[in-house]
């Protein structure tokens, strides 16, 4: 296919060590650098800024625009959406992943080594810091920050303009400066094939101040065991290796 039947504007640079599936849409003006994995399906609108160096002082400032291919990529999963003005890093140690189907809005960022979940939607102006872990199905809405290394765990909501200083629990809805939980995502553990009594079950449990750290999980809530294992293993990014939960 040439470039002008294709949905790959010729406005669009594209550099060295760039892997481009099939169906892959990219708008005029996207700047995309290597090394980076494009899968099948994904669409990159226009302007979009994908491949910068991470920006970190102990690591080269590479020209990748001229060939010189450094870190350790970034990857876009299929079917996943990059909307325009978006903008992600590559990874230092580790690829930069949006997960399949995920969305990443307008003017919203992803540092370097930030692993995105699969059908997860990070909303317009929102600022994701290094090293952070966005678990699948997750909801950030416009304008929030995450700082560097927290964990968003799957079917979390975060609330617009919501600096998330610690970690977010599973299926939980948080808001505020400072964040708290206010609520489970009962929409999204409905839309996850959950029961109504699983999530009124959850919303109890984080009511007594459990946050699924320890312990196995109580018969009402074995149906989100992959869910709190997936948790519990992501406990711990901060150098210390001290978790920090956002309760209620």
């Amino acid at each position: 296919m040439s470039r002008t039947d294709s949905p790959i504007s010729a406005a669009a640079f594209i550099g060295d060590g760039v892997e481009i599936g099939e169906g892959v849409a990219i708008g005029p003006g996207a700047v995309i650098l290597g090394p980076t994995v494009i899968e099948d399906g994904a669409w990159i609108g226009a302007g979009a800024l994908i491949g910068a160096p991470p920006e970190m002082s102990n690591l080269p400032q590479n020209t990748a625009w001229t060939g010189e291919l450094l870190h350790a990529g970034v990857r876009i999963c299929a079917g996943a959406v990059i909307r325009e003005g978006a903008v992600i890093h590559q990874g230092s140690y580790r690829e930069t992943t949006v997960g399949p189907r995920s969305w990443v809005l307008n003017r919203a960022y992803l540092a370097h080594d930030v692993l995105l979940g699969a059908d997860s939607t990070v909303s317009a102006g929102v600022s994701v810091g290094g090293h952070c872990v966005i678990g699948d199905r997750v909801n950030i809405g416009m304008n929030a920050v995450v700082h560097q290394r927290r964990v968003i765990a799957h079917g979390a909501m975060v609330g617009m303009g919501t600096p998330v200083a610690r970690d977010v629990p599973p299926f939980s809805k948080v808001y505020g400066t400072p964040p708290r939980i206010a609520g489970v995502n009962a929409v999204g553990l409905q839309r996850a094939g959950f029961s109504a009594e699983l999530s009124e079950a959850l919303l109890q449990s984080y009511r007594t101040g459990d946050l699924l750290v320890e312990g196995a999980p109580t018969p009402e809530l074995e149906p989100l065991a992959d869910a709190v294992a997936w948790w519990r293993s992501h406990g711990a990014l901060e150098p210390s290796g001290v978790a920090d939960r956002i309760a209620l």
